[in-house]
């Protein structure tokens, strides 16, 4: 099983004139304890077109130190990065190859950079002993081992928080080091120095470099080939038609549910609904803008995308659904709590959540997912645009809008005719459905609009947080009569569960009653008009 750390480093520049400070004068710092050099041989892996390098991940082998293995990291934030590992094998260990499977898809991963290091390492320990940071010295020679056989050399300073470390006491790490004229590192890995001082460059012959330089001083150079993949991570010209706009937020919703695949194999928090909900926005565009993009090609596309939705709702449902239930359980009186309700609650859970995530990770790792994050991959690198698509973004956008908020009007209306009960429940769901795609259109919208599609938008989404709390409360008194069921079979209370069950028609009824309210104010933001259109 892989090992999950979180890693909070900083790296600095070692030129030859600067020398490590005293330390100690480190407020905090008690003492340093120099623990002398180790040897570290580290082997870096990814596709030949460097994907995993576009994301700023790095997979390695490494022997040497006390953590010889496999690593894979991931960035979170500016010198924040998840460190997984797991142990030293011949090859790479599969939860570590699921993690970056969705970057990867089916592309064999190659050795690509190879680091030799010699570390000097130094453990700053507070005044009780403990250690508060791990500063090494590194003398780093790096050799390309894909696409070329290039070498470079270089001295780096790391400074690592100690596990569960205070960051502020970097910043003062830091001062002391900049001080001794030590500089931060321009790069933020010693993988992406590596691969930048390592990369093919071409030769040009002096006598032409001489002539371009004379004749076309201004003249931009010629644009390099790019992979498919990098092209769709680099920033393009802005957009301006009605398809950049479409585009970029499909690329948008592409980018997310690659980049949350890792995270929901990995069980982090709200990973599941991050990504559940690009998979809506993407297939809802798809369905918005068809006079846009080709159906033909989408339509296959956004059944993929229902069926990838579906599968993790399985988990996902079930997870709000408990919060639900805990939460309005744990705001009754101790008195009004009668029998087992607590254990019955949390048997019945944990039956219905039972192997559901190793069914999403099985998802995830089936051909069928492979299979669609590969045509996602396509879709992007070679768009099925309409000639609809050339045209300026402002009519196009707006037509697409406006139909969308025609067609919730009709559902909310059609709810409304209906009195409280069953048939109202089920048309305030499909009402739902269509305010997440009129939410979605307006988003999608909002760099070529501007303001409107940004207020509307806005005011879409309160349109469905009411609609989607009054089928969140529908979905609970149907699980809460369950229980109130088995209760009773079990010879138990069934008080609590009605009494759950009441508070929840009362905040059903509440919903349906505010939701005139919110759908006015909806409508008064509807995107009417563009300009530039």
């Amino acid at each position: 099983m892989a090992d999950v750390k979180r890693e909070i480093e900083r790296k600095y520049e070692a030129t030859g004139d600067a020398r490590l400070p005293d330390l100690t004068r480190v407020a905090g710092v008690a003492a340093v304890d120099h623990r002398g050099a180790i040897e570290l041989d580290a082997v870096y892996y990814d596709t030949e077109d460097l994907r995993l390098a576009a994301d700023s991940i790095t997979l390695r082998r490494r022997t040497g130190g006390a953590d010889a293995g496999w690593h894979l990291k991931f960035p979170v934030a500016s010198g924040i990065r998840d460190e997984i590992g797991a142990p030293l094998s011949d090859t790479l260990p599969a939860d570590l190859a699921g993690l970056v499977r969705s970057r990867v898809r089916d592309t064999a991963l190659v050795p690509v950079v190879r680091l030799r290091s010699t570390r000097d390492v130094h453990v700053l320990n507070g005044p009780d002993g403990e250690p508060l940071a791990e500063l090494g010295v590194d003398a780093v020679r790096a050799q390309r081992l894909h696409g070329g056989n290039r070498a470079t050399a270089w001295t780096e300073i790391e400074v690592e928080l100690a596990d569960d470390g205070d960051p502020a006491f970097l910043d003062a790490v830091e001062r002391r080091l900049c001080k001794a004229g030590i500089r931060p590192s321009a790069s933020h890995s010693k993988l992406a120095r590596a691969l930048a001082e390592t990369s093919p460059k071409k030769k040009t012959p002096p006598e032409k470099a001489s002539a371009k330089k004379k004749t076309s001083p201004e003249k931009p150079s010629a644009k390099k080939k790019t992979s498919p993949e990098k092209r769709q991570r680099e920033p393009g010209p802005p957009p301006r038609t009605a398809g950049d706009h479409v585009l970029a937020y499909v690329r948008e919703q592409i980018t997310e549910i690659v980049a949350l695949d890792p995270a929901v194999r990995r069980g982090l928090p709200d990973s599941v609904h991050r990504m559940r909900v690009a998979t809506r926005r993407l297939r809802s565009t798809f369905r918005t803008y068809r006079k846009v993009l080709d159906r033909t090609v989408t339509d296959p596309v956004g059944a993929e995308l229902k069926w990838l939705a579906a599968e993790l709702g399985v988990d996902r449902d079930q997870e709000v659904l408990d919060a639900r239930l805990r939460t309005r359980l744990d705001a009754l009186p101790r008195t009004l709590v009668l029998g087992p309700v607590r254990a019955r609650l949390r048997i019945w859970s944990t039956a219905r959540r039972s192997g559901s995530r190793r069914r999403t990770v099985a998802v995830l790792d089936g051909a069928r997912h492979l299979a669609l994050l590969e045509t996602l991959h396509a879709l992007l690198a070679d768009p099925p645009l309409l000639p609809a698509a050339a045209g300026p973004p402002g009519k196009a956008l707006t037509r697409a809008a406006h139909k969308n908020h025609e067609r919730l009007a009709a559902r909310i209306a059609r709810a409304l005719e209906h009195p409280p009960g069953p048939d109202r429940d089920l048309a305030l769901h499909d009402a739902r459905k269509a305010a997440k795609r009129a939410r979605y259109a307006a988003e999608a919208a909002r760099p070529a609009l501007g303001k409107p599609a940004r207020k509307s938008a806005k005011r879409l989404k309160a349109v469905q947080s009411v609609l989607g709390d009054h089928q969140d409360s529908v979905v609970a008194r149907d699980a809460l009569r369950t229980l109130a069921v088995q209760a009773h079979a079990a010879g138990e209370s069934s008080f609590t569960w009605g009494l759950l069950h009441g508070q929840e028609e009362a905040a059903a009824a509440a919903r349906e009653r505010e939701l005139p309210g919110v759908w006015a104010k909806a409508c008064k933001a509807e995107i009417r008009s563009a300009s530039g259109g």
